[in-house]
């Protein structure tokens, strides 16, 4: 009888890309894949260590697993795997770690999944992880997500992800474009590329981003491709005038900033300043004014004092941006900023996060009360509350309508209504354009 397997990732879009790679591996092995309250004999739980409370969140995972299975066999991969290995052994109910080397190889390590007293552990060191993993997410939602690099090179100081994922590598755009008309083959509409650093493909090999765009623009019955997030100082003009021309690439940046205060950028070894990323908005509103641009801004870094809080406010307040993934600043071992004096309080930095949480919802009503009664492309998702179903515009308007299976997965012209209260905007006239 075949061992039934089931998975959790935390995390960014790049881990569930991989978790999805890796499910499709172990089913091609003979591993049956069900849902996590079905009581699965092995649970493989993808984990994030961007954050402290990732971290927490594995742990609770983990009993969450075991509650489901008291037997069932707990393998830990991704970064926390990586950074915190012997951490994780310690937690009860684990039975296997696997670093950034081993997780692609997991099948030959669930030949014996019976649970162990120790936790068994293979990782190397990061230095040594230099090959490159393919991975696409498929059959988890509608759209896909698209893994095309893999590493960082930059060292920012409050981050541990080169420490995790190791340098900056990436396919080929030969090998991107042929896993992209399998996307596409399999019913796909929507691609999104992600990486650690998406903006520093072909670092390697001498091909760069712009080129990846312009091929998988030419796709056969690829209707949307989004970026998922890109660093303003790899985002160049020409980039953005791809975009702005293109019937596939939709209006969406995702452009990571994390200070409004050229002090604190200075600090966390970013590798621009808000001239730039000033420059960088402008431009793409010159040419898309209806494009969407989020925004990744981390609070309470060492030696932010009030002072340069409020400019960070005040500097996002009057950008012309869509929303805001906020961070609240936590200490990561092996980090710059984690020997740094001048810790900010956590009482000042949840009220910080709270400020700027309150003037994202602001900015996106904003964004959004811009686009009532004009008309837009909508991808409709499969995810649904039984009578409402849910699908996002092409620059990133999140939308609902009376549930009808007939949508799903299909592209629709609708007109933008109204705005509930859950910052969802309600659509009409539904008219099928692919």
């Amino acid at each position: 009888m075949n061992k039934s397997v089931s998975f959790y990732t935390l995390g960014c879009k790049l881990n569930f890309s991989e978790t999805s790679t890796i499910g499709r591996q172990l089913t091609t092995e003979g591993f049956l894949k069900v849902n996590f309250e079905d009581g699965a004999d092995v649970y493989v739980i993808n984990t994030c260590s961007v954050t402290d409370n990732a971290d927490k969140k594995c742990k609770r995972i983990v009993k969450e697993a075991l509650r489901h299975n008291p037997n069932a066999f707990i393998a830990i991969i991704g970064c926390y795997a990586q950074l915190k290995p012997k951490e994780i052994a310690n937690i009860p109910g684990v039975d296997l770690v696997l670093g950034a080397a081993e997780k692609f190889n997991i099948s030959k390590h669930l030949t014996d999944t019976t649970k162990k007293q120790v936790a068994e552990i293979k990782e190397g060191k990061i230095k040594e992880v230099l090959e490159y993993h393919a991975s696409y997410s498929i059959g988890d939602r509608t759209r896909t997500f698209l893994k095309v690099q893999d590493g960082c090179d930059y060292f920012c100081s409050f981050c541990t992800i080169p420490l995790a994922r190791g340098k900056s590598r990436s396919d080929s755009i030969a090998n991107v474009v042929s896993q992209a008309n399998e996307i596409v083959a399999s019913g796909i509409k929507e691609m999104v590329l992600t990486g650690v650093n998406t903006g520093d493909f072909g670092v390697q090999s001498g091909e760069n981003f712009f080129e990846l765009l312009k091929q998988l623009e030419l796709v056969n019955g690829l209707k949307r491709l989004r970026i998922s997030s890109i660093e303003p100082n790899l985002l160049t003009d020409e980039i953005i005038e791809l975009v702005a021309q293109s019937t596939v690439i939709v209006p969406h940046f995702h452009i990571p900033l994390q200070s409004g205060s050229d002090k604190i950028l200075e600090m966390m070894r970013r590798r621009y300043l808000t001239d730039l990323y000033s420059s960088r908005v402008a431009k793409i509103k010159s040419l898309m004014p209806h494009c969407c641009i989020g925004v990744d801004v981390i609070v309470g870094f060492p030696g932010e004092t009030k002072e340069d809080f409020l400019e960070t406010y005040n500097y996002l307040n009057q950008l012309d941006i869509s929303y805001l993934h906020v961070f609240t600043y936590s200490e990561r071992a092996n980090t710059t900023a984690n020997k740094m004096p001048d810790k900010v309080p956590m009482i000042d930095r949840n009220e910080r996060s709270k400020m700027l949480h309150i003037l994202s919802d602001k900015k996106r009503r904003f964004f959004y009360e811009q686009h009532v009664n004009s008309t837009r492309p909508v991808l409709w998702e499969a995810e649904n509350s039984g009578q409402t179903m849910f699908g996002f515009t092409d620059n990133y308007i999140k939308v609902q309508q009376n549930y009808d299976p007939i949508f799903v997965n299909e592209i629709t012209e609708m007109e933008l209504c109204s705005i509930t209260d859950e910052m969802i905007v309600s659509v009409k006239n539904a008219a099928l354009v692919f």
